[in-house]
């Protein structure tokens, strides 16, 4: 029978596992304290629980403590990738940034990605799983433990789509925010969609505070298709109407992600077409000169272009800056140190 993942459980669940246990209720919330605030790595390490009640969750529960397998540091920026064993032998990544407001950490919601955008190399080898909403917060557990500093900012954006891990997904914010647990505030945490409109429209209607971030990355359909295979099934029409309804159920701006590549979506035309798209609209967006990934051919857009594209869109009104480039001397690009990693593994 398969054992419950404890590091999952919310502390009213927690205190009705622990009284069909015969525990009185304040053991749960010493146990939710342990993995949620003192980020124990096991239950060994809760030393205030009575011995027989730490072997009989030990013999009732997984526990989930992420194992660092490889860590890069840059030498430019500071930033570090951090590449993660699970139970089972995958690997996830995730990405740690210092920020003069606090630090950020970028974390995956999928061991690998089914929705195959072509600059991504998160997807290259196709969605192997989700992950629990433990093994998303160990992400952030973990880092904190290894840096010893706070984190203030979570970003659901490394591999996989969040919104094709979803009930994961709301119990991990659930879990996050909690006052008694890491208590990051929802405001503090932003995910990424490429755009799976029906759930937009449902996160929507939990009415969170979090931030929305849209992969956008092209102003047309015709264009947006070459790009990003989920662009056949949702039009920009109905993407569109989907952020609008975003903002008006949760007053939270939307803020559109669009990775630069030279020659393919960085012309005039594209950020002229790309204003007049999103007219009207409470958002930003967020310009990214794309990372290059050795098996695609996409190249970053220069700096003149990238400028000249924020400028143009500053100028119709349209709120967008540039994404200040951390990491670009170690494998920056979404799945890029789990993809060597495996790549590696099957050489030896």
């Amino acid at each position: 029978m398969e054992t419950k993942d404890i590091k999952s459980l919310t502390l009213t669940e927690l205190k009705a596992q622990m009284e069909d246990m015969g525990e009185k209720p304040f053991r749960a919330v010493q146990l939710y304290e342990w993995m949620h605030r003192k980020l124990a790595r096991g239950f060994d390490e809760m030393t205030n629980l009575p011995l027989a009640m730490r072997e009989q969750c030990g013999e009732s529960y997984t526990y989930t403590a992420l194992r660092i397998v490889k860590v890069q540091e840059s030498a430019v920026d500071g930033t570090k990738k951090y590449l993660f064993a699970l139970h089972d032998g995958n690997v996830v990544e995730s990405v740690w940034m210092r920020y003069q407001h606090g630090n950020s950490v970028c974390i995956s919601s999928q061991v690998g990605c089914r929705m195959g955008c072509r600059f991504c190399a998160s997807t290259l080898d196709g969605l192997v799983r989700n992950l629990t909403p433990a093994e998303m917060l160990d992400q952030i557990y973990a880092i904190t433990l290894e840096t010893g500093e706070r984190v203030s900012n979570v970003v659901v954006m490394g591999s996989g789509e969040p919104l094709d891990n979803y009930e994961n997904l709301l119990r991990f914010l659930m879990l996050l925010t909690d006052e008694n647990g890491l208590h990051i505030s929802q405001r503090n945490v932003t995910v990424s969609t490429c755009g799976l409109v029906p759930m937009m429209r449902k996160l929507a209607q939990e009415k969170l505070q979090i931030t929305l971030a849209l992969s956008l990355h092209a102003a047309t359909d015709e264009k947006r298709r070459k790009l990003m295979p989920i662009a056949n099934q949702y039009t920009l029409a109905e993407l569109m109407e989907a952020c609008i309804f975003y903002f008006e159920q949760t007053g939270r701006r939307i803020t559109f992600e669009y990775s630069l590549v030279r020659d393919v979506n960085d012309m005039r035309q594209d950020a002229e077409t790309l204003a007049a798209l999103l007219r009207g609209q409470n958002c930003h967006v967020n310009l990214i000169p794309v990372n290059p990934v050795r098996e695609r051919a996409y190249v970053q857009s220069d700096r003149r272009a990238v400028e000249g594209f924020a400028k143009i869109l500053q100028e119709r009104g349209i709120n967008a800056t540039v994404r200040r480039e951390l990491g670009r001397d170690i494998d920056g690009a979404c799945g890029q140190l789990r993809r060597r990693f495996l790549e590696d593994r099957q050489e030896d």
